[in-house]
């Protein structure tokens, strides 16, 4: 069966959806409505507390916005102090933020051990999962495929409908454990149905970490370094949550808060972070590079980059978007704290290899953008670089397929949506509903016969 619209059929409608469809930006104004729940500064509308994390870029001073340097708080520990503390005794440390995240305190010795084991003994899928629901139904995108995945897990549940924190938390590990062979056998499955190339599916190895089990899976041959393994980690750790505001773990919020199940729940985080104003944007940075590597003569010279940015700036150039990838963020202002985690990592990582180039043009980009985008809008608006800029960079030296960027996301940010659904079951107590103004005037009801249209 064809589900194509006809063209006649799109003809008729399609203005008619613009014309109903449509409204005008200075009505939001006219009402006092706050388009994308944002204040007229840019900063978000409070719409809740949480306890799970703080992201800070500005604070206030009598009503005026003052940039500072990015901090990132789990649990009120700053990030940057949990990433020093495992560089410098060369350990991983996902497992650790993801018990920080969900407890709310540091483990000890003895219950990290025990939370990486249960997790390492839950990497395996239900029984026939990989064959049922993964093999036999290929996806063009990872990220609709983990969606449907963890759907389908509600099937395999004995008790999904069960709302009680034990049992959420019971599936809250579970799907942190399963997201990392989920994503690498959905990508396994694509390569060979649309890239008609091998696939390969390697079961997980006790008491590998998360990062561990991506490479090993993603890998052919199974082999990676301990110096990618870890540098995968990092990336996994910066990503594990960012507030109860951000899209995705928002979209997780509102669903907990109607008393729907965990799968229904955390399948709405995952459909908001392929999003390429969420999670997608790494690619989109990617994206950005290759044109910037076809049409820049160097890319190391810092007034070069600058004028092709001025191009993208002016829609001459890029996607035609006039948005420059990687750059901006709604909280942080002098600083993202994750961006200089990563970059600060990827510039020990590439050092003497060929990725050397690439990761000045993306330091030249971020350097020249703030001037640019100064000169070329008269703005003041501070502008640094964000946590995206580098993460694609890092997965592609990992050899990390593009396919992947925007799962390995997910897979890290599992745990801040299951920390924040359980906050909001046990704390919320309201189903989310903000209100929207119907702005249509009164029409009377027309009998069939007498309707008339333009297309007509």
């Amino acid at each position: 069966m064809d589900g194509n619209l006809s063209p006649e059929f799109k003809s008729m409608i399609s203005q008619e959806l613009k014309d109903n469809n449509y409204i005008n930006k200075v009505d939001f104004v006219k009402y006092g409505v706050k388009r994308g729940l944002r204040n007229a500064d840019g900063t978000g509308v409070m719409a809740g507390l949480t306890k799970i994390c703080s992201v800070e870029g500005y604070y206030m001073d009598d009503g005026e916005k003052i940039p500072k340097k990015g901090h990132l708080y789990y649990r009120g520990v700053d990030l940057d102090d949990i990433v020093d503390a495992c560089v410098k005794e060369n350990r991983f440390g996902f497992e650790e933020v993801a018990w920080l995240l969900l407890f709310g305190h540091l483990p000890t010795k003895k219950q990290l051990e025990y939370f990486e084991k249960y997790l390492s003994d839950h990497r395996e899928l239900p029984e026939n999962f990989t064959e049922d629901m993964i093999m036999k139904a290929p996806s063009p995108d990872i990220m609709n495929k983990l969606a449907r995945g963890v759907l389908s897990l509600y099937s395999y549940d004995d008790n999904p409908n069960d709302t009680s924190l034990e049992n959420v938390l019971q599936q809250s590990l579970n799907l942190i454990a399963q997201t990392p062979t989920m994503i690498a056998y959905d990508y396994q499955v694509k390569r060979r149905h649309y890239y008609h190339k091998s696939m390969y599916i390697h079961p997980p190895v006790p008491g590998q970490t998360t990062a561990q089990v991506l490479l090993y899976s993603l890998r052919s041959d199974k082999q990676f370094t301990d110096e990618e393994a870890k540098l995968l980690d990092r990336c996994l750790m910066i990503h594990a949550e960012h507030g109860g505001g951000n899209n995705s773990t928002f979209a997780t919020r509102v669903l907990s808060s109607s008393g729907t199940d965990t799968y229904s729940a955390i399948a709405a985080g995952i459909g908001s972070l392929k999003g390429p104003r969420h999670g997608g944007a790494n690619k989109k940075v990617s994206q950005m590079v290759d044109f910037f590597m076809e049409n820049v003569d160097d890319v190391t010279d810092e007034n070069q980059v600058a004028d092709y940015l001025r191009k993208i700036l002016r829609k001459e150039a890029g996607d035609g978007s006039g948005l420059i990838y990687g750059m901006g963020h709604a909280v942080y202002t002098l600083s993202d704290p994750r961006a200089v985690i990563l970059k600060r990592e990827a510039e020990k990582f590439c050092k003497g290899k060929d990725f050397e180039k690439e990761f000045r043009l993306l330091s030249n980009i971020e350097k020249m953008t703030p001037i640019v985008f100064k000169e070329e809008t008269k703005s003041d608006k501070c502008m640094c670089a964000n946590v995206d800029l580098y993460s694609g960079f890092v997965y592609k030296m990992l050899d990390i397929p593009a396919d992947l960027y925007t799962p390995l996301f997910a897979t890290a940010r599992m745990v801040g949506w299951t920390a924040h659904r359980i906050e909001e079951l046990y704390t919320g107590g309201r189903i989310i509903r903000p209100a929207y103004k119907s702005i249509e005037k009164r029409v009377d009801y027309v009998p069939l016969d007498e309707r008339k249209r333009n297309q007509e």
